[in-house]
């Protein structure tokens, strides 16, 4: 509707004025609550092709389009604003095209649609799920989701940390104190139970290295010498890298237990991903993909994009970049992070015939990213140069910052529980739940525990450090994820009650609409733009933010109208037509975040 009315600005200045404009100098905007309208012409772009002033200028436009323009019954000028107020048809016609559309203001794919992989949750071995990972995962899983809302093909994809010296932490630190413990002995998940061994490492390590500190000491070293000293000497420390030359070298052993006990960390990590409803088409595994990079590291070394150094250690020269020189290959001829990427780059793009890449990664890796876009660039991948890095903040609680080798993170598993376990107390304490079943208040509080959850962390902009605090989480008011799924369940209460009634959900063919109905139709017509921008911002909290603007909006006009109680059949059935549309909206809007809405609270 918004282009339709645009063009015909275009036609109105061409016949006026005599020339031609761009549609972007035509671009309306919603009409400000102060003023009457709904759209909204901003004329001083014009003023140089009409050669008239604002008022005139905007005055003879609108003159054009309510005689030309059939969605156009009357204007107002407020000096170089032109505020247009659309005919009633206008908006039926409308609410008509979105009642007809279950996923209005989305574009679904095609086979020809550009393929959009998105790497997220990149999980080490030796630890479960943390705070910080929670964000990752909802953050990259409703990426994808705006993606595939905007037309796209989408593959969701991950890459695990399985390899290196702290992993080999864990697993001397099992095997030292575990006596044989598995996750079936112990009753713990196997992520929690191999963290616990990461834990314990760093407890033994850190009195190995405390003792040989005074042992130095005592031979005369220099205090801050002496503590270097230890923590290359420690005999923990020295047995974990030896662990690690075992493992490079395919010692089976070595190789057993290392596949056991990912296996267990493995297991542990599909139950939180359940749980917080994610999941990826294709995992990639460090381990698999490091000897790949190695190899395009070599390929790029004989080509003469990377030089080695005397002491054979690879690498790339930037400066001409703007950046500096980039270790590739140790001296030992070991890989690092950069080389990994370098790899599963290749595999992946063995795999998919990717467009673009998304990397979900934390803002503390932003020159890691800046590196590895130019590296990939001048190894042939041909999205390498405009690889998209989601830079995202870190996120903390009220008590401050997690350190997982002291144990002291929130653990993702005990965030979820206790937020499902708080909806519920919330649930029970309010009475919104006394005629429902156990097992009905049990969903109905993880949904909301979950919603609140998700909600809180993707309305802010990803790219801020954020606070998370678990209690003004689950808040039935304000901007919050309950508001929004409270509002939701109160719609469809309202549609099963016209249901009961007889009254149909038929959008009658001419009926009378006030401001505040056309308002409505606006807002879920924004939708799509809302999409749309969160996906050319890669910006969920765009989303959430339009979610609760909705959800506002629809509760301000049901305490001032009545749905089932309007005058006339008509009223009514218009009305009901609206808010099962704003409730579809918001469900869609909704799942673009994870975030499940229950039918009733």
């Amino acid at each position: 509707m918004e282009q339709k009315i645009t063009a015909a600005v275009v036609t109105a200045i061409k016949e006026l004025y005599g020339q031609d404009v761009p549609e972007k100098l035509a671009a309306l905007q919603k009409t400000r609550s102060e003023f009457e309208g709904n759209l909204t012409l901003v004329v001083f772009p014009l003023l140089k092709i009409s050669g008239k002033k604002p008022e005139e200028t905007a005055e003879e436009i609108g003159q054009w389009l309510v005689n030309n323009c059939q969605e156009v019954s009357k204007y107002n000028v407020v000096k170089g604003f032109l505020n247009l107020s659309l005919a009633t048809d206008t908006w039926l016609d409308l609410l008509r095209k979105i009642d007809n559309d279950p996923h209005f203001g989305e574009k679904q794919a095609t086979e020809s649609s550009p393929l959009v992989m998105i790497e997220y949750s990149s999980p080490n071995t030796n630890k479960p799920l943390h705070l910080g990972h929670v964000r990752n995962n909802l953050l990259g899983w409703s990426l994808a989701q705006i993606m595939q809302a905007n037309g796209n093909r989408v593959v969701k994809t991950n890459i695990v940390n399985d390899r290196g010296i702290h992993i080999c932490k864990s697993m001397l630190a099992w095997l030292r104190y575990g006596n044989g413990e598995t996750p079936e002995t112990s009753g713990k998940k196997g992520d929690h139970l191999i963290g616990d061994y990461y834990v314990a490492f760093d407890k033994h390590y850190k009195a190995e290295c405390e003792e040989l500190t005074k042992q130095y000491i005592a031979e005369g070293m220099d205090a801050d010498a002496a503590k270097e000293k230890a923590k290359q000497e420690a005999p923990l420390i020295k047995e974990a890298h030896e662990m690690l030359v075992k493992w490079e070298k395919n010692d089976p052993e070595v190789r057993a237990l290392w596949a056991k006990m990912n296996s267990w960390v493995y297991a542990g990590f599909d139950e939180t991903y359940k749980a917080l409803g994610v999941g990826f088409d294709k995992i990639y595994y460090e381990s698999d993909t490091y000897l790949e990079g190695k190899e395009k590291v070599e390929e790029g070394l004989a080509k003469g994009f990377f030089y080695r150094r005397d002491d054979n250690s690879v690498w790339a020269d930037l400066t001409n970049e703007g950046l500096d020189e980039k270790l590739l290959l140790r001296s030992d001829g070991t890989s690092v992070y950069m080389t990994q990427d370098i790899g599963t780059a290749k595999l992946r793009f063995q795999d998919y015939p990717i467009d673009k890449m998304i990397y979900v990664v934390g803002n503390e890796q932003n020159y890691h990213f800046q590196v590895l876009s130019i590296l990939l660039d001048k190894l042939g991948f041909k999205w390498g140069k405009d690889l998209v890095h989601f830079s995202y903040g870190m996120v903390e609680l009220p008590n401050g910052k997690m350190k997982s080798r002291e144990g002291t993170v929130v653990d993702a598993d005990d965030l979820i529980a206790t937020m499902i376990a708080d909806a519920r107390q919330t649930s029970d304490e309010l009475g919104k739940n006394d005629d429902m079943s156990e097992e009905e208040k049990q969903e109905i509080a993880r949904m909301v525990g979950m919603g609140a959850l998700k909600y809180f962390i993707l309305k802010v902009d990803a790219r801020k450090n954020m606070l998370f605090n678990p209690a003004e989480s689950i808040d039935f008011n304000g901007n919050t994820g309950p508001f929004i799924q409270y509002t939701y369940a109160r719609i469809r209460s309202i549609l099963r009650k016209a249901a009961a009634e007889g009254i149909s959900l038929t959008l009658p063919s001419d009926v009378a609409m006030n401001d505040k109905e056309i308002e409505l139709v606006q807002k879920i017509n924004a939708y799509g733009a809302a999409v749309a921008q969160a996906g050319k911002d890669y910006s969920p909290s765009g989303i959430a933010n339009y979610c609760y603007e909705l959800t506002k909006a629809f509760n301000q006009f049901y305490h001032d109208y009545s749905v089932l109680g309007a005058d006339t059949l008509e009223q009514k059935q218009l009305r009901l037509v609206l808010a099962a549309n704003i409730a579809k909206t918001i469900k869609n809007g909704m799942a673009l975040l994870g975030i499940e809405v229950p039918e009733r609270m």
